[in-house]
C-alpha cells in the first residue's frame, strides 16, 4: 500500500435511507462497489479505499451541515472523460438533484476544469470532474 493514500472517509448522515439511496447508483457508476452494512451504517469501496455513511444521532441532528463552515468544504471525484462528467450531470437532472453553478455549466472550476458541482441530501457538496485535456 502506499504510503499517504486515503484509507478511508467517514461521513455522518441526517438520514442514512436517503443518503444511501442517493449516494449508491453515483459511486457504483464510478466503480466502487457496496462493502459493508450495519443498521447504521453503509459503505462503499473502489480499491484500497472505502467511504462509510453513519446515521448521525439525534442528540446531535440540531445543527445542519453547512461547507462553508470549519470542516469539510466537498468532495471532488475523478471521471474518466468529459463524457461521462456530460452522462452523470444529465443522471443527476433526471433524479433531481440540483447542479450548482449551472449557469457556468461545465467550466464553474475555470476554463480548463470540466466539472458538475452538486449536493448530496445534507447540501454535501460533491464535484466530478473530468481529465484536463
Amino acid at each position: 500500500m502506499a504510503e499517504g493514500l486515503i484509507h478511508h472517509i467517514e461521513l455522518y448522515v441526517s438520514n442514512l435511507k436517503d443518503s444511501a439511496n442517493f449516494w449508491g447508483w453515483f459511486l457504483e457508476k464510478l466503480g466502487y462497489e457496496r462493502f459493508q452494512q450495519w443498521d447504521k451504517g453503509q459503505s462503499w469501496k473502489i480499491g484500497d479505499t472505502y467511504i462509510v455513511f453513519v446515521q448521525v444521532e439525534e442528540r446531535f441532528m440540531d445543527i445542519p451541515y453547512h461547507r462553508c463552515r470549519v470542516g469539510l468544504n466537498h468532495l471532488a471525484f475523478h471521471a474518466r472523460s468529459r463524457q461521462q462528467v456530460d452522462e452523470m450531470t444529465n443522471m443527476l437532472k433526471k433524479k433531481g438533484v440540483k447542479i450548482l453553478y449551472s449557469d457556468q455549466y461545465p467550466f464553474a472550476g475555470g476554463r480548463d476544469h470540466y466539472a458538475v458541482y452538486f449536493e448530496d441530501p445534507d447540501r454535501i457538496k460533491i464535484e466530478l470532474v473530468a481529465p484536463s485535456p
